[in-house]
């Protein structure tokens, strides 16, 4: 069995891929054969010591596989079920696991291992976003960062399901058209033209009820001049970098806007959550609503590319590892 570790933090070289011996499950977990792996920005916190782990430690914190052992303790899982988790502890990245049932849930035959992979972290993501942290209404201007990516993808099909009129930013021209299939009802490409000047004319100067984003440093204060008379600024990313201090007087007060910085851990904790979470995920994949397109598959000894190539914004859409 293989695994990929880090023993140090520090760029994506310092990503290992090992052979492990893997102990049997213990009494409340079950052992995986991983089929997909997720790869998502925030492994990259993890790699580089922004979001700090007790080192040496396996990465990665999204998986689908199929199971192959259980624990003692185990009743609503059995051998054979497929399955797909998002959430500590950490060490998707590898060919088997085990991992405890609490954060785990039973995926329909009707969807691939591979797009499951993809989802528990992007689309349990966008399910807490769009229904738990600011829950919005139909008929609302909304505005999402980085919409050609793999949260973006699920979250424009996503909130034009809950009949929203979406906005989406992108970096680059070629990352337009993306957006648009997507379903964002305008695109704009931050880096070209002035974001909150575009967004106040395209909502007749009100602004947009909520900004989701999950770029982070370099689009922070513009997205608050996009923000209506007590709009709310979700910060839940730092694709460009960790926030710096926020001046409240200065920044929030002359509109009275809301600031929130949640994480998934704060919206699905207990299994009631999550399992209502993945229903509703699962419900939107299975009618067509929300539709996913992997742009690209890694195979688990070519991890570091895949880190290099996160990074660089090269990819666009959701990718997995192939164990």
């Amino acid at each position: 069995m293989k695994a990929v570790q880090i023993s140090k933090t520090g760029g994506p070289e310092v990503l290992e891929v090992k052979e492990i011996t893997l102990d049997k499950p213990n009494a409340d977990e079950v052992t995986i054969e991983h089929k997909a792996i997720g790869l998502n920005y925030i492994d990259t916190y993890h790699r580089s010591g922004l979001y700090p782990l007790k080192l040496p430690t396996g990465i990665g914190a999204e998986g689908s596989g199929i199971i192959r052992k259980i624990g003692s303790n185990i009743k609503d899982f059995n051998i054979g079920d497929k399955v797909s988790y998002s959430g500590i502890p950490l060490g998707s990245y590898s060919t088997h696991r085990n991992y405890p049932t609490k954060n785990l849930v039973k995926v329909p035959d009707s969807i691939d291992l591979e797009i499951a992979a993809t989802l528990m972290t992007k689309g349990l993501t966008t399910f807490y976003l769009l229904h738990k942290t600011y829950p919005v209404k139909s008929g609302e201007t909304i505005l999402f960062h980085a919409a050609a990516g793999g949260v973006g993808q699920i979250f424009g099909q996503w909130a034009k399901t809950l009949g929203c009129e979406v906005i989406g930013t992108v970096g680059t021209d070629e990352k337009i058209n993306k957006a648009k299939n997507y379903r964002y009802d305008h695109v704009i490409n931050y880096n070209k033209e002035n974001f909150p000047q575009k967004v106040l004319e395209i909502t007749n100067g009100k602004g947009v009820s909520v900004v989701y984003d999950g770029v982070g440093k370099s689009t922070f204060e513009d997205s608050l001049k996009c923000l209506a008379t007590r709009g709310m600024m979700v910060s839940f990313g730092n694709a460009s970098g960790p926030l710096s201090p926020i001046d409240v007087p200065k920044l929030l007060q002359p509109k009275g806007l809301y600031f929130i910085r949640p994480s998934m851990q704060q919206y699905l904790s207990t299994k009631a959550e999550i399992n209502e979470a993945a229903k509703t995920l699962f419900e939107k994949i299975e009618s067509g609503k929300v539709k996913i397109e992997i742009y690209k598959k890694y195979k688990l000894e070519n991890i570091i590319q895949a880190h290099k190539d996160l990074e660089s914004r090269k990819i666009l859409g959701p990718a997995i590892i192939i164990p």
